[in-house]
């Protein structure tokens, strides 16, 4: 055997330019996805925009084009569930305002009585609040369309949480919410997880020919359950420990401070520019407070991020496709906005006397602007497929 090193052996079916082009394949794939911050800006703008209308159809086209988007670019992981959660608990929010409306009835003054429900007497002290009594179809039109505009609200909510990744979106959060960010991001995947373990031993179970129903089946797949919780937990805390989580940097007092006072300012000034913006009285000063309360919040978080030293592998670009995406989003809000302003009859139909909806145009086509992500952001691999299901063990 001679002294000379022998070159490393190839591996059958791998290349050198087939190893330096799979990588930057790979980041570039990585990379080309949005951001996932884009994809909560442009649902809370649609949640914004469902705020400033009771009409039906527009709600309703609302649903739609976050329906569409999901649809054509949501991953195959089990994450992307949540809309359809969403969806339920929208459904279940919208029974619960019907049925107060029944049961408690409503202000708004009805003349076509549906039924009457026997009426319950109630004290002097509790004037104003019946159990019962008349049902008229103006306080259930009137039910009605408030609750679809929050349910409209908690869809596109859920659209976010289907489009967007929790763990892209906890790297994409400022240093001085990192900490924040992982706590809330662990307690939303704690869940699934859970869940999926229920599914797997309960199917393991079927297999062995053993009842997984009943109080018997539940108590013998609980222990499994919690024992793998368990396990998980402190193989996330091991994993968090080792790559430094909770180590801090030392940072002046006088540094602290401001950070403290600019944060805590900013929040305030956030909450009153918002409650400025929803009132009639509070819009003159609500957009400038809460722009210099979204600028503290931000110079806030910019100085807390210090104090938590940390690197970010493959970080998300923010490029034009994001932009694109938020551009969208809030345009409908701004449009919906205007329009809510300048012919409030056909945004906010009347219920007394009862009106059939219209569909107005120009508000219709500025919701048909929030369609432009699913033309424009780049598909995730398996998009549009359905969620993974649970693995049976074989």
């Amino acid at each position: 055997m001679s002294g000379r090193s022998r070159p490393p052996r190839a591996v059958a079916g791998a290349s050198p330019e087939r190893g330096r082009a799979v990588r930057p394949t790979l980041r570039h794939r990585y990379r080309a996805l949005a951001h996932p911050g884009a994809w909560w800006l442009w649902s809370l703008s649609l949640g914004t925009a469902a705020t400033r209308t009771t009409n039906p159809l527009l709600l309703a086209l609302l649903i739609a084009v976050s329906a569409y988007v999901v649809a054509t670019h949501r991953s195959p992981a089990p994450s992307s569930r949540s809309y359809t959660a969403f969806a339920r608990l929208a459904l279940a929010v919208l029974a619960v305002r019907l049925f107060f409306a029944v049961a408690l009835g409503s202000p708004i003054p009805g003349t076509h009585t549906l039924f009457t429900l026997p009426e319950v007497p109630l004290p002097h002290w509790a004037q104003g609040i019946r159990l019962g009594g008349k049902v008229t179809a103006e306080a259930l039109v009137f039910a009605a369309y408030d609750g679809l505009k929050l349910a409209t609200l908690l869809i596109c909510v859920g659209a976010a949480n289907a489009l967007a990744s929790p763990s892209r979106l906890l790297k994409s959060l400022p240093g001085a919410l990192y900490e924040t960010g992982v706590a809330v991001v662990v307690a939303l995947t704690f869940a699934p997880h859970l869940i999926a373990d229920v599914q797997r031993l309960r199917a393991a179970r079927r297999l062995r020919g053993r009842p997984d129903r009943g109080v018997r089946g539940l108590l013998q797949v609980g222990l499994p359950v919690l024992e793998g919780a368990l396990e998980r937990s402190v193989a996330l805390a091991a994993a968090m420990e080792s790559r430094g989580y909770g180590r801090t940097a030392d940072v002046p007092a006088r540094v602290r401070r401001t950070t403290a006072a600019l944060t805590l300012g900013g929040l305030l000034g956030v909450c009153a520019g918002t409650y400025g913006l929803l009132t009639a009285a509070g819009g003159t000063y609500g957009l400038p407070v809460l722009c210099a309360g979204v600028a503290a919040a931000l110079a806030g978080l910019r100085l807390g991020g210090r104090r938590s030293p940390r690197t970010r592998y493959r970080p998300d670009a923010w490029d034009v496709r994001a932009w694109l995406v938020v551009g969208s989003g809030v345009a409908v809000a701004v449009l919906l906005t205007l329009a809510s302003a300048r012919d409030p009859q056909a945004l906010h139909p009347g219920v007394v006397p009862l009106v059939a909806p219209t569909l107005p145009l120009w508000p219709a086509l500025a919701i048909l602007l929030a369609l432009l992500p699913a033309f424009l952001a780049p598909r995730p691999a398996g998009a549009g497929r359905a969620p993974e299901p649970t693995k049976e063990p074989s």
